[in-house]
């Protein structure tokens, strides 16, 4: 088999893979990332081995690069942050759990999974980030309230960014490329305040470019193809400038064009969403190929014990981080369970490992590993039984309920506790 049709094969098995593990979980029920992870390694090194990632070459980094920040920025065009008691929800949540997530994850993966502490710490900044993607699909099955619903997703989409350049400055300083914390600080608030200064800024053209084309149905296509060609070009400049900036020029530029084109952007969305599922439906099988037990073994129950151990620590700090929030107690709870780790963590964990192997520094397998099993725990554990939680405390909506809060969230955004 020539190599040409060795990568044709490869992306058809790997789109049909994404594609099956969708519709299992439109038939059972479970998260769709929990199928799309245990087909990528059935399909994988850890399986049958009828796709290998490495085939990609260099090829690959870029590419899911690119499909993240799509990702990213969907997600950013749904942040809707209105209201004081919302913004001070979000911002508190997020600062706080920055910081004593870090820390905590760090000890868990250093005193458990046996990581060296440089490693540890670069899994405590990757652990940080919730998926935005799985959440919101939970949030979406479990009907939440809208206000803890946007806590939640606001959470993941604004930490994902963090996570992944804090992960990357960790990982330089593992590999002695940053000589000081000082150092480091500064790197990291030039490379996320950059991206984030330049996407608010790529947003703002573009979205003065769309309001400026006709809003019929025929012009979506073109509003579509213009979108995406900035949205990439916007990625891969700030990556070339800044590496790891493009995912918060993601997120901002998402915000920015969703807050200026306002009602006008629901038809861009709804083509951006469809592209973004897409996107999770063939790269979240692709990086679980590339995983192999041989990865997986060394850690052992330290591993397990590891990432267990992760969850209670999240109720913990959400009860620290909530402390003066307009949340309830069973809120609180709902809060501190719901924390699946997603696609950006997949996908950083897999390029850092490349990145450590090419340096010839150990450790990487079993970073990479200790990322992929958070992912299956998490998304497997608190995505199977977050729906029953949120039911059992009372917190799902009624489908009729759950439209009148959602057309009502001017009400709730104002108060902080929504329509009674």
């Amino acid at each position: 088999m020539t190599g040409g049709d060795r990568l044709s094969l490869l992306w058809g098995i790997a789109f049909f893979g994404g594609s099956l593990g969708q519709g299992l979980s439109r038939l059972i029920g479970l998260p769709a990332v929990v199928w799309l992870l245990a087909i990528g390694l059935i399909i994988g090194q850890a399986g049958f081995r009828l796709i290998r990632p490495e085939d990609l070459g260099q090829g690959l980094e870029p590419l899911v690069g690119l499909l993240v920040s799509l990702v990213l920025f969907d997600g950013g065009l749904n942040l809707r942050l209105a209201g004081r008691d919302l913004q001070r929800s979000v911002v508190q949540l997020v600062v706080i759990r920055a910081v004593l997530g870090l820390v905590g994850g760090a000890a868990v993966a250093h005193l458990a999974a046996g990581l060296d502490w440089p490693l540890a710490l670069v899994f405590g900044a990757i652990a940080l980030a919730t998926g935005p993607t799985v959440v919101t699909s939970l949030v979406r099955q479990m009907r939440l309230p809208p206000f803890l619903s946007q806590v939640l997703e606001a959470e993941g989409l604004l930490l994902e960014p963090f996570s992944a350049v804090l992960a990357l400055l960790l990982l330089q300083s593992a590999m002695g490329d940053v000589a000081s914390w000082p150092e480091l600080a500064q790197r990291l608030m030039v490379r996320f305040g950059g991206g984030v200064g330049t996407g608010a800024l790529g947003g703002w053209l573009l979205a003065e470019v769309l309001r400026r084309l006709p809003g019929d149905e025929a012009s979506s296509p073109l509003r579509l193809q213009i979108t995406l060609g900035a949205l990439f070009l916007l990625f891969s400049g700030c990556e070339a400038l800044l590496p790891q900036s493009g995912l918060p020029a993601a997120v901002s530029a998402g915000v920015m064009v969703g807050w200026r084109l306002e009602a006008g952007a629901a038809p861009l969305d709804a083509l951006i969403r469809q592209l973004a599922q897409l996107a999770i439906t063939v790269l979240f099988p692709l990086l679980a190929a590339d995983l192999s037990w041989g990865e997986l073994s060394p850690l052992g129950w330290g591993g397990l014990v590891a990432v267990v151990a992760l969850m209670p620590l999240r109720l913990l700090v959400v009860q620290v981080a909530s402390v003066g929030l307009p949340l309830e107690g069973r809120e609180k709870v709902l809060l501190g369970w719901v924390a699946p780790r997603g696609i950006v963590s997949a996908a950083v964990a897999s390029l850092f490992a490349l990145q450590l192997e090419e340096a010839g520094i150990g450790g990487g397998g079993a970073l990479k590993g200790l990322v992929f099993l958070t992912i299956l725990l998490t998304v497997g554990l608190q995505g199977s039984t977050a729906p029953w939680l949120a039911r059992r405390l009372g917190l799902t909506l009624p489908e009729g309920e759950l439209t009148e809060a959602s057309t009502g969230r001017e009400v709730r955004d104002m108060d902080g506790r929504g329509p009674s």
